[in-house]
């Protein structure tokens, strides 16, 4: 089995945070969430680390978490920038949002050679749902994985978040999943725009087990993207959109893995002290180290 990395979605501004989540510090010694991620995947075996992240927030990345992460891992960092265009594409002038998660993920391409794992830097998944995806990498020969959370263990207490919603069939793959915004608990039922959900409903929260045949599908369909959608300012390259068109083409299966409920992150800034809380609570029961990397 080749060695499987650790691939950190962190270049998000953390706009509705008010900062850059991947950075806040959640727990005693200034660990972030990404930490915590960091310390369960590698204590399933990983041995690699990539954080995709802006251009200008190298230095801060490599003065606090690579500081702390020194020794460790071996941690590397892929750039996701406007510029980072299929050959003979030139950048849109006017563009200035992020071009999306399939994009983000696209951008570590040339730093991972192998099997790897995709997760959210400001999000805690819990060993278990690491373990998952990791053991689908070691025992399936083939094919990509998705952890899923039951919608209600993913709800934020202080504002309406979005999700994506899977749809999975009796045998455990993966059909579909649809974004559905503005969804909060309300009345005992989980309300959005369009209606009402159970809360019942599996969830993404983009914990991923992918082979590097995931580059060069994404690659295409960013290359088709930005000839349909480029000049549009507000239009993302999403990875859920581009997996599952690569599963209906064919090209890919997908399985849809019970992660159990432990899951909490940083949307809003109400949800630190949240969070703080429940790592504190982790460490208190002997699930984590006072200090991690002591």
């Amino acid at each position: 089995m080749e060695p499987v990395t650790l691939v950190v979605m962190a270049a998000g501004a953390g706009s509705r945070f008010g900062g850059p989540k991947q950075l806040t510090p959640v727990g005693r010694a200034g660990e972030t969430l990404l930490e915590y991620t960091v310390h369960d995947a590698l204590r399933l075996g990983v041995e690699r680390v990539v954080l995709v992240v802006r251009r200008e927030a190298i230095e801060a990345f490599r003065a606090s978490i690579g500081a702390r992460l020194a020794g460790r891992v071996e941690i590397a960092y892929a750039v996701q920038s406007l510029d980072d265009l299929p050959t003979g594409v030139p950048a849109p002038a006017s563009r200035a949002k992020p071009w999306g998660t399939g994009h983000a993920v696209l951008a570590a391409r040339d730093a991972v050679g192998g099997p790897f794992i995709l997760a959210n830097g400001d999000d805690f998944y819990g060993a278990a749902a690491l373990a998952a995806v990791v053991r689908f990498l070691r025992e399936a020969r083939q094919g990509w994985a998705l952890a899923t959370w039951p919608l209600a263990a993913t709800l934020s207490p202080h504002g309406e978040v979005s999700r994506g919603v899977c749809e999975v069939d009796g045998d455990g793959t993966l059909l579909g999943v649809r974004e559905v915004v503005g969804l909060a608990a309300r009345d005992g039922v989980v309300a959005h725009a369009g209606g009402t959900l159970s809360g019942d409903e599996r969830v993404s929260m983009n914990l991923w087990a992918f082979r590097p045949d995931v580059f060069t599908v994404l690659g295409e369909g960013f290359r088709r993207f930005l000839a349909e959608r480029g000049g549009d300012g507000a239009a993302e390259y999403q990875l859920p959109t581009e997996v599952d068109a690569a599963r209906r083409a064919g090209r890919a299966s997908v399985r849809a893995l019970a992660a159990g409920e432990t899951w909490f992150g940083l949307t809003h800034p109400r949800d630190l002290d949240e969070a703080t809380a429940r790592i504190a609570a982790l460490v208190a029961a002997g699930v984590y180290p006072a200090r991690l990397w002591a």
